[in-house]
């Protein structure tokens, strides 16, 4: 057993101080991901900073048109919520085909953002693992690595050329991949006030820094998430691929959103998750789709722009052909040109 202290606080700005005074101290909501990884001792915090009191669990909304989500809002209350149902469905979704009722009833939306891989070298304190400790290497490129990434693990060194990957683990979360498709941003607090990061910029690929999985400072705490004004109600489609029909993580997800006028595309996003360190999106694919009449053809051409550069590494090189398929399979069905059932 570690011994750890225990703090609520009553405020925001108590949450910040308390977490800026004591660096290995860590924020408490749910508990759905960090208790677990305390259970394994992969995470060893010193001080659990509660902060379910606090006044961020509420849906409003934004002056430009958008709802904000409050941080401490919980999954299943978000997934439900009849403005959410009408303007942000794919959200709804992808938050739906999660993990279970039960952890969705306990889980919130900032700890969402906040997952860890679920990358078994990681959970075993007995493996090297530079997500866990930098430095010791990576288990999973040569060990059994069926449910890891095979899209940014490997970044240009200083010499342009691309580096052999330290981490190949995925980002866990299906929220998360709806709100990189409908271009979210997180709002968070700390020592130096307030600031909004766009959500393509809020996780990071493991480069050097495996074991950093965002870029949020120490002290920061997520205070909400914005959604734009655009939802994409219409035409839209979370195809989640996995090993059994409930209670699993993605293989390969498409989260395939598309505005139509009269059959030609005017705006396509489409985020992909299970195959990288952050839900992956490439804004070069998506614009190869403006302007074109939506067409299976046309959907093959942008699978193979998101998939450039995929790599596999013996055990998932089966998700590149995969993610293919699913791609025009999503936007297919986002499309309605083909059943969803």
């Amino acid at each position: 057993m570690n011994s750890f202290t225990y703090t609520r606080a009553d405020a925001i700005e108590t949450a910040v101080d308390e977490r800026a005074s004591d660096q290995t101290a860590k924020f408490v909501a749910g508990g759905t991901n960090l208790i677990d990884l305390m259970k394994e001792n992969v995470e060893r915090p010193t001080r659990l900073i509660d902060i379910t009191r606090l006044p961020m669990a509420t849906i409003s909304e934004t002056l430009e048109g958008g709802l904000r989500l409050g941080a401490l809002m919980t999954n299943a209350d978000t997934a439900y919520d009849e403005r959410i149902l009408q303007r942000y469905p794919l959200l709804s979704q992808t938050i739906l085909a999660g993990a279970s009722p039960q952890l969705r009833n306990m889980a919130t939306d900032g700890g969402n953002l906040m997952q860890r891989t679920r990358c078994y070298y990681f959970y075993d304190v007995a493996t090297p693992c530079n997500k866990r400790e930098p430095g010791s290497g990576c288990s999973a490129i040569n060990g059994f690595n069926r449910i890891h990434a095979i899209l940014g693990t490997r970044t240009p060194g200083t010499d342009g050329q691309l580096a052999e990957p330290n981490c190949i683990a995925t980002h866990p979360s299906d929220m998360c991949v709806a709100l990189a498709a409908l271009e979210a941003v997180v709002r968070v607090t700390g020592k130096n006030g307030e600031r909004s990061i766009p959500f393509a910029d809020f996780h990071k690929l493991p480069g050097d820094t495996p074991h950093i999985d965002n870029t949020l400072e120490p002290d920061e705490i997520i205070t909400a998430i914005d959604l734009p004004p655009k939802g994409f109600a219409d035409n839209f489609m979370y195809l989640k691929l996995r090993d059994r029909a409930s209670y699993a993580f993605a293989l390969v997800s498409v989260a395939a959103a598309l505005e139509l006028d009269n059959g030609t595309i005017t705006d396509a996003r489409i985020a992909l998750g299970g195959v990288a360190h952050k839900p992956w999106r490439k804004p070069e694919a998506e614009a190869l789709l403006v302007g074109k009449p939506a067409t299976k053809e046309n959907f093959q051409a942008a699978a193979e722009s998101l998939l450039t550069g995929a790599q596999g590494y013996g055990h998932n090189t089966f998700k590149i052909e995969l993610a293919r398929r699913a791609i025009v399979r999503a936007l297919g069905q986002a499309a309605k040109l083909e059943p969803t059932a």
